[in-house]
């Protein structure tokens, strides 16, 4: 399998053969804002004290633009609630960078994702934890009603571009699995990413009753699923499975003006590789070279299967 039929856009063959410290910077995430209206039972949530300060995200997106920077993806927290986001998208649009993605709860004003659309924002990755209100409620940890909200986000923003669902999966929620995936297809996103929580981190079951109808319109489902089904968990390395991580060639994470292996390895309170600067680079190669995943608890455990075969596939071409 190419490594685009996956699924995720910013991987595949050409990028996995020609990575290199000269090559371009293919995607950035920046976590914005520590804050959130959620408070979801498995969040693992990691980010300034507030809000991260406007000018320190458009000297970012200077750094990472001159670097030929072609996705960047605003998280947090929950980025809708800093008041700056809006101003960050088209700094960023202005800039050239092809792919604005968000992550978003799916909680916020509908006019303010019209409004992201039009300043530049072209991918959004919504959380969907539920098929139905009542569990809605639990999975977001704030005891009232968000589920209506949220399936409207899902549906309006459907129409006007990308938009993959995120179905984070606990022992609270697994059993509905099946039906959550039906729901998220019937709202007519164009990917679902079924992710077992880091907590929970176990084989997805019920994933074999999903509809085999709804994988050929859904790539990275179709992906997990076959994992699933020969026994693959969506987290960890395998034996055989290469102790590098090629991802920090030309991928990065940053949160407080520190720059992270990755959103997992900063959510689970690995060390940061080094400060926001015009070394961030150099400091990555550095640690790519020296860092043994293999021997990384955090990685072992939690890598995702996508970066892992990606990490396998770079080298194998080198």
């Amino acid at each position: 399998m190419k490594l685009e039929d996956i699924g995720f856009y910013t991987l595949s063959d050409l990028r996995a053969r020609t990575a290199s410290d000269e090559s371009d910077m293919q995607r950035c995430e920046v976590l914005i804002t520590g804050l959130c209206n959620f408070k979801c039972p498995y969040c693992r949530m990691t980010g300034p004290e507030g809000h991260a300060p406007l000018e320190d995200i458009l000297n970012l997106i200077d750094l990472w633009a001159a670097d030929g920077l072609q996705n960047i993806r605003f998280s947090g927290g929950e980025p809708t609630v800093h008041p700056d986001l809006i101003e960050m998208v088209r700094y960023a649009k202005s800039k050239g960078i092809k792919r604005i993605a968000l992550s978003t709860n799916g909680s916020a004003r509908l006019a303010l994702y019209y409004d992201l659309v039009n300043a530049g924002v072209n991918d959004f990755s919504i959380s969907l934890d539920a098929c139905c209100a009542e569990d809605a409620t639990l999975m977001s940890g704030t005891g009232r009603p968000v589920f209506e909200r949220i399936v409207t986000t899902i549906k309006e923003m459907s129409k006007l571009t990308y938009v993959t669902v995120g179905v984070v999966l606990n022992e609270d929620n697994v059993d509905k699995l099946a039906e959550t995936v039906q729901f998220a297809h019937d709202l007519g996103v164009a990917d679902i990413r079924v992710i077992s929580a880091a907590q929970y981190n176990e084989l997805l079951d019920g994933i074999e009753s999903i509809d085999e109808g709804l994988l050929e319109h859904h790539p990275i489902l179709k992906y997990r699923v076959i994992n699933a089904l020969v026994g693959r968990n969506v987290r960890g390395i395998r034996r055989n499975d290469t102790n590098r991580c090629w991802l920090a060639l030309d991928d990065s994470v940053v949160v407080d003006n520190k720059h992270y292996p990755c959103v997992i390895h900063m959510r689970e309170k690995g060390k940061p590789i080094g400060k926001v600067g015009p070394k961030m680079r150099d400091e990555r190669v550095e640690w790519l070279f020296e860092h043994d995943t293999h021997n990384d608890p955090i990685c072992r455990k939690n890598c995702l299967d996508v970066c892992v075969d990606y990490n396998n596939r770079v080298a194998s071409f080198n």
